[in-house]
């Protein structure tokens, strides 16, 4: 819902006056969300803050090197790395594609575009159901399957076509997210669990940065087509992965 609101009222704000207005309304409500945080979040019970040890100890470096010489902890951080990246990249560029011809779409019905992640708030809670009866591996290839799926709808030069696609994407993206998140914690060790979630979200943000970045130069040289191939380049990459090293994890069941 976060990413959503930034991107409508950002989007509308400034078709309405102009990007900067965009900008400030997007600081504002940021601004706001702060506030709010501060004077409703309940305050902590029972936590207890405990001294970080020495490298020699359980302190968080030998945590984290252990995790990375994990090659399950590994796919799964590729999993974020991937399809994240897959996702930011086709938000970031469909909308100049859709203002171009053949179809030529104003700005503020693009804008609206970003509804399609309202998909994700069903598919999420779907895919956590799916994974507990039939195990997290199947889901995660499953909603891969469905985000690469609505990917190669979206080359064709029909609106609704494309819109389809864009739902399926997002769908299978959220769907994949879920699972893989909530899959990195449970097969770290206890004691590993928040720094298994943070290299994971770590490498969730370093893929929107890389091929947020990278597929915009994809896209201006060869064309949305070979666009929404590097997107599916992405999708099978982050599927051999998966196949590699989590078809026969004992944890892939929930």
């Amino acid at each position: 819902m976060g990413g959503l609101s930034g991107r409508i009222v950002s989007g509308l704000m400034g078709e309405a006056i102009d990007w900067r207005a965009g900008m400030w309304a997007v600081a504002l409500l940021c601004g706001v969300s702060a506030l709010l945080f501060l004077a409703l979040t309940p305050k902590s019970r029972g936590f207890v803050p405990q001294r970080a040890r020495g490298a020699t100890g359980h302190g968080i470096l030998p945590r984290l090197l252990a995790l990375l010489r994990s090659p399950q902890q590994w796919a799964l951080y590729a999993q974020g790395f991937l399809l994240m990246g897959a996702f930011v990249a086709v938000y970031n560029y469909l909308g100049f594609h859709l203002v171009d011809r053949p179809f030529s779409l104003p700005v503020w019905v693009v804008t609206l575009l970003f509804l399609a992640y309202l998909s994700g708030t069903v598919s999420s809670p779907c895919a956590g159901a799916l994974a507990t009866r039939h195990g997290r591996y199947p889901v995660l290839l499953a909603s891969i399957a469905v985000m690469a799926g609505g990917a190669t709808l979206m080359i064709a030069p029909l609106t609704v076509v494309v819109l389809a696609g864009l739902v399926l994407f997002t769908a299978g993206f959220f769907g994949a997210h879920a699972v893989a998140s909530g899959w990195v914690p449970v097969s770290a060790p206890p004691a590993s669990r928040a720094q298994a979630s943070s290299l994971y979200y770590f490498g969730y943000y370093a893929g929107s940065s890389v091929f947020g970045w990278l597929l915009g130069l994809v896209l201006t040289s060869a064309g949305w087509t070979w666009f929404v191939v590097v997107t599916l380049l992405l999708c099978v990459a982050s599927a051999s992965a998966a196949a590699a090293a989590l078809h026969s994890a004992p944890n892939g069941r929930a």
